[in-house]
């Protein structure tokens, strides 16, 4: 497909998005909007997913798709803050824009980005940090995600780092700052701009991304650019970047002050009677272990053998061992961990589990990383972000 072809599709889907999303007429904290009476639709570029709110789109990913190590971008999971999302993108006028506490400023084509700078690609989970919200117990405001708010990706791109050295940073950069180009629907909203410090931006870990599986970044992933940030969740990959600003001072907004904010405790923990005081940024992912196969309350056959499909993840450190417990917790065996995929890949587990006998079991799974950590059996926080605490499903054995 040419250019212009490509072009042209785009156009049309960012513009039956737009209608879909029916402008999209509200703000983040009202992201709690039922949706329709079906929760699974079909979004532009998307397969059938489920819907948890519409205004803006949030769609979550089928649990059976996450039995595939590399998430297919039809199946990879939506999140937006702000509700006017961008319907109209001419790649042959984008830039992204450069500027601030910098030598020399940048307007830098898509066509720049590919050919003027080295190409560099990284596998990295991008998992929302309400990912799995629902588990929490006192329920807390907010999507409520299952597992599904999470997904696998060959993310290709330019290197932050050499854009940033392209553009000259002076002697007192401190803050780099991301523009997403989506809109809020009222004045005086916040544009969705995060931040990272300049060590972090310089490190060469992070990406500015114009791929997704071999693909362009899906509209609703974040199209044209994205930026991937592994090992951090996903509130700071922002989607379609429109300008990287310098700042010689700590940034300071919204969503840098004010959202995905956690306590600072062991495990990210407070009491629903006993707030924290005092938060910090929620920053890299925390340690966790889910069940893939099997689903809640399927029938597994008494004597038989079955295998158990879990992944694992954290921030980049490494996973030394998931667990299984069949008694609640009692005693525990070691699964087998299959290859790394990557660094800040999730990583696959398999447990060979044969029921002694009838009944109801709960089956506990938990991991542990490189440095010792393991999984708490209980975690609560006021936002419901971060989630470690061990995971837990009922099934029937007949």
């Amino acid at each position: 497909m040419t250019l212009k072809k490509q072009l042209t599709y785009r156009l049309l889907i960012l513009a039956f998005c737009a209608a879909v999303v029916s402008s999209c007429g509200s703000e983040p904290e009202k992201e709690n909007t039922p949706p329709a009476k079906t929760d699974m639709v079909r979004y532009p570029e998307k397969a059938e997913m489920k819907l948890l709110t519409d205004r803006p789109p949030q769609l979550e990913t089928p649990q059976e798709i996450l039995k595939q190590d590399i998430t297919p971008n039809e199946y990879f999971f939506v999140r937006w803050h702000l509700s006017q999302l961008v319907t109209r993108i001419d790649i042959d006028t984008f830039r992204l824009r450069i500027r601030g506490a910098v030598a020399q400023p940048l307007e830098l084509s898509m066509n720049d980005l590919k050919t003027k700078f080295p190409a560099d690609s990284t596998i990295a989970l991008c998992i929302c940090s309400g990912n799995s919200r629902s588990s929490f117990v006192p329920k807390v405001p907010g999507s409520q995600w299952r597992n599904g708010a999470m997904g696998n990706a060959k993310w290709k791109g330019v290197r932050l780092s050499n854009l940033l050295a392209a553009a000259g940073l002076k002697k007192d950069a401190l803050d780099v700052a991301f523009r997403g180009m989506d809109k809020g629907a009222m004045p005086g909203v916040a544009d969705f701009v995060r931040s990272l410090n300049v060590n972090h931006a310089t490190a060469g870990e992070v990406l500015v991304a114009y791929e997704m599986n071999g693909q362009p970044i899906p509209m609703l992933n974040g199209f044209p650019l994205k930026l991937v940030v592994p090992g951090w969740y996903a509130s700071y990959w922002v989607g379609a970047l429109g300008s990287i600003e310098v700042h010689t001072e700590k940034y300071k907004g919204f969503w840098m002050e004010k959202a995905y904010q956690v306590t600072s405790t062991p495990g990210m923990t407070e009491k629903p009677g006993s707030l924290a005081k005092e938060t910090v940024p929620l920053t890299t992912i925390n340690l966790h272990s889910v069940f893939v196969s099997p689903v809640a309350d399927e029938v597994i056959p008494v004597g038989k053998q079955y295998t158990i499909d879990g992944l694992a993840f954290n921030d980049g450190s490494g996973i030394s061992k998931v667990e299984v417990s069949a008694d609640n917790g009692k005693t525990w065996t070691a699964a087998t961990l299959n290859p790394e995929l990557g660094k800040y890949s999730w990583r696959r587990w398999k447990y060979s589990w044969t029921p002694p006998a009838t009944g109801t079991y709960t089956l506990w799974a938990k991991a542990t990383d490189t440095k010792g950590l393991t999984q708490p059996e209980q975690q609560w926080n006021r936002n419901g972000y971060a989630r470690g605490f061990i995971e837990r499903i009922t099934v029937q054995v007949k």
